[in-house]
């Protein structure tokens, strides 16, 4: 039997309206308590809760449940949510950098490192994966409202400058195609990853707009410049509103760098091999790869295997910005060029291009295609 996700107290007040007797309703993070009086009549049978408040007065409504208690870990093991800049930068205050050490983001990298990177403890290792079980819900969750052929991840380096000519060209292609009506995603870091998520928060508005918050984020041109998430921050009180979403999939793994509060969804996870894999599979409508170092280049190869396999029905475009880079610099377009003509790579949807229009257009023509039978 399939389990119904309740994930709003409100909703299930709702639901109490209609009847009496539910049966295989999982609830996440509900404070029961916030109903002040249940129907003597009211039985829940064989229903999941997932770190949930439940006042001992009506556990006897509960029948063959299953109960996942709360942990006193410094972060909700349940999320129902995915993760916002709200959340993650609670106590950041513009203006004082220093600020940035207190927020919740910042307290759970410190208990990720005291308690260990790889953790030996098994209350913790069960806790983060509990949490990090419950963002990739939250992920297929928020995913449901889009085409999947219209999910499209950029991926590239974290030190890319937000000075540099290619940090534009990528927000300029997010912004079109959010535009467009796709989903852009990514690592959620800064770099090739941020100018993804500015180009995503300023779409529906002018190209004036984008170069005034470049011009802004380029005084602290890179993640390690103390004033970084200041200028973000900056840029986001000019530009307080946007009317779409991105979605950024970081990790505590790489703590050391604060996840770009452009993006409008943020789903963080613990475990650097589910978010990675995670966010190849998702990106359905392909992936452009900036330039970047060796963790690029092992996204290039994994997902050249899922698109070689099939592994999920079809292949998707890999679309590489920087003919240079790519073909001298990495050669890594070359290689897979030739495996592919080989046949040692089979299914691959590979271009390569400089210019921002023929990328747009190379997502664009495999949305139109009838790959997707």
């Amino acid at each position: 039997m399939k389990y119904r996700e309740i994930e709003n107290i409100e909703v299930f007040k709702n639901l109490l309206k209609e009847q009496k007797h539910f049966s295989y309703l999982a609830f996440q993070s509900i404070d029961f308590s916030l109903i002040p009086s249940w129907p003597d009549d009211l039985i829940l049978d064989h229903c999941l809760f997932l770190g949930c408040t439940i006042p001992d007065k009506w556990q006897k409504h509960l029948k063959h449940a299953l109960i996942f208690p709360k942990m006193d870990m410094p972060y909700n093991v349940y999320p129902n949510r995915l993760y916002t800049k709200n959340d993650l930068y609670d106590k950041y205050i513009l203006g004082k950098p220093e600020t940035y050490y207190h927020t919740l983001d910042q307290r759970i990298y410190r208990h990720y490192i005291e308690t260990g990177k790889q953790a030996t403890d098994i209350k913790e290792s069960l806790a983060r994966r509990l949490h990090d079980h419950s963002i990739t819900d939250a992920i297929e969750d928020f995913l449901a409202g889009y085409d999947e052929k219209q999910v499209v991840a950029f991926m590239g380096g974290h030190g890319l400058l937000r000075s540099d000519v290619n940090y534009y060209k990528i927000a300029y292609i997010s912004k079109i195609l959010t535009e467009e009506g796709y989903l852009m995603i990514s690592g959620g870091g800064p770099g090739a990853m941020e100018a993804t998520h500015l180009g995503a928060w300023l779409a529906g508005k002018d190209e004036k707009s984008l170069q005034t918050a470049i011009d802004i984020l380029k005084d602290a041109p890179d993640y390690k410049h103390p004033l970084w998430l200041d200028k973000a921050f900056e840029v986001l009180k000019i530009f307080p509103e946007s009317d779409y979403e991105s979605l950024g999939v970081p990790t505590w793994l790489y703590g050391h760098e604060p996840p770009t509060p452009f993006a409008s969804q943020i789903g963080k996870y613990f475990a650097n091999s589910v978010r990675e894999d995670g966010l190849l599979t998702i990106a359905k409508g392909g992936i452009i790869f900036a330039p970047g170092s060796a963790g690029t280049i092992q996204e290039i190869f994994q997902e050249a295997t899922q698109n070689h396999y099939l592994s999920f029905g079809y292949a998707s475009p890999m679309i590489f910005m920087g003919k240079k880079y790519w073909q001298e610099e990495r050669p890594v377009y070359n290689c897979l060029a030739q495996m592919l003509k080989e046949g040692k790579y089979k299914n691959l949807i590979l271009s390569i291009h400089d210019d921002a229009l023929m990328i747009i257009e190379e997502v664009k023509k495999f949305t139109r295609s009838n790959v997707i039978t």
